[in-house]
């Protein structure tokens, strides 16, 4: 009898993809799009009022969202990178329109969205594999917590639930290229964190095609990338480090509207009545009071997704050239800067420095020495950035660095895994 299909589904803090396997083959799963349909699945949620629904809030999920948002940017609440928050203890709810919407409201109405776009691929599959990562973003993060809320979030697809380190997922991608035995690391840079899994290889027809020996991670990756840009660029015109009157004292305004706004998950979640009043408290205080001003408009006009897509693309351009201009203009901003690659990769040298710890630990882990890894896999699409290739290149050299399908390894790896007879060593 040939075994039921299994969905491998990676659930990204960027993108979302899923693969649908039978037997020894895995194929992606096309989703449907207002460009047509494809693989990649941006994580993200867009919510309208529409009293003709009931509840009278209205939800679209990834390109969908985007659409809905550009239409009418100023009447939706447009949410990404909300994984991000899974394991946060500090994050109970997030209020949409006076709504409040916990971590696992808002993750099952992202996948039911997206299985509803993607024929009956997540009906046919009576096993669905999902990616998580080895550590999970965010200042001390509950691994307890997230595991609840996954749970919670996918009990609606009445499937056979199993959760997968998502560079093993991408390690048993990589192995249905390659036929000679091999030690591989795996290194997946996705929005939220970097992962590191060191895997032995078999050749086929092994008894067990791959073994994993260790693993590590770090909660750091695309957005904190972001962040930096964001913090350097646009914060200093919104009043981080100036200061506000309070009686007869000057004080430093609390750094956390900044990280908050700077925090892609959290940025649309400050368009509510308590911290705008907050606020525009704050801006009568402040010695600044037009910069506080800016950042209100910013949040009130729900330019968050214009910013997010100028970031980006400041970094997709120094990834292929030495100078970039980052440009982004609206609410009462108006920035165009010139950015070199070398002053991008000095503010993230502090990040890059704890990535590379996490490399480390993984080998340490795995009793192996850098001499012994056949070949690196760099996944994700932080991997495609010159300074993270250029961290594996200098230690392991650029004849052992291996790559292809960014953002799509992991979900094929994880179908695949979900074949086998006995997922135990795989399960985390």
């Amino acid at each position: 009898m040939p075994k039921p299909a299994t969905l491998g589904l990676d659930f990204g803090t960027t993108n979302s993809v899923a693969a649908l396997a039978r037997g020894a083959t895995s194929d992606l799963v096309p989703i449907d799009a207002p460009d047509g349909p494809a693989p990649v699945f941006r994580s993200a949620l867009c919510f309208w009022e529409d009293e003709g629904i009931r509840g009278g809030i209205a939800a679209e999920a990834g390109p969908w969202a985007i659409a809905e948002y550009l239409e009418y940017p100023q009447g939706s609440r447009f949410i990404q990178s909300f994984k991000s928050v899974a394991a946060s203890a500090s994050f109970e709810h997030g209020t949409v329109f006076e709504r409040r919407y916990r971590f696992e409201d808002l993750g099952r109405l992202f996948i039911e969205k997206m299985a509803a776009r993607a024929g009956s691929a997540f009906s046919e599959a009576g096993r669905i594999v999902v990616g998580r990562p080895v550590e999970y973003a965010g200042h001390r993060p509950d691994e307890a917590l997230a595991r609840e809320r996954y749970d919670a979030m996918f009990a609606s697809t009445g499937a056979e639930i199993h959760y997968v380190y998502e560079p093993l997922g991408a390690a048993f991608s990589y192995a249905s290229r390659i036929s000679d035995p091999a030690t591989i690391l795996v290194a997946d840079f996705g929005g939220g964190t970097s992962d590191f899994s060191v895997v032995r290889i078999e050749a086929p027809g092994a008894a067990r095609r791959c073994v994993p020996l260790a693993h590590a991670g770090v909660g750091i990756a695309g957005d904190r990338f972001d962040y930096r840009i964001v913090d350097r660029l646009v914060m200093p015109l919104l009043g981080k480090g100036g200061s506000y009157r309070s009686f007869d004292k000057v004080l430093e305004i609390p750094r956390g509207y900044f990280a908050d706004f700077a925090d892609w998950s959290r940025l649309a979640l400050m368009r509510n009545r308590r911290t705008l009043a907050d606020l525009e408290k704050l801006r009568r205080a402040a010695l600044d009071p037009d910069a506080i001003a800016r950042m209100i408009a910013i949040i009130e006009e729900e330019l968050g997704f214009r910013l997010y897509e100028a970031v980006g693309q400041v970094k997709r351009d120094l990834s292929s050239a030495d100078t970039a201009i980052f440009a982004f203009s609206g609410a009462g901003v108006d920035i165009e800067a010139e950015v070199s690659r070398a002053d991008f990769e000095d503010w993230i040298a502090p990040d890059v420095v704890r990535i590379e710890g996490a490399v480390d630990r993984a080998l340490a882990l795995a009793g192996t020495e850098p001499a012994a890894i056949d070949r690196v896999f760099l996944t994700g699409g932080s991997s495609l950035m010159p300074r993270i290739r250029r961290l594996f290149t200098d230690r392991f050299g650029e004849a052992r660095i291996a790559s292809g399908g960014e953002l799509t390894s992991i979900a094929h790896g994880l179908a695949l895994i979900g074949q086998q007879d006995d997922l135990s060593a795989w399960t985390s």
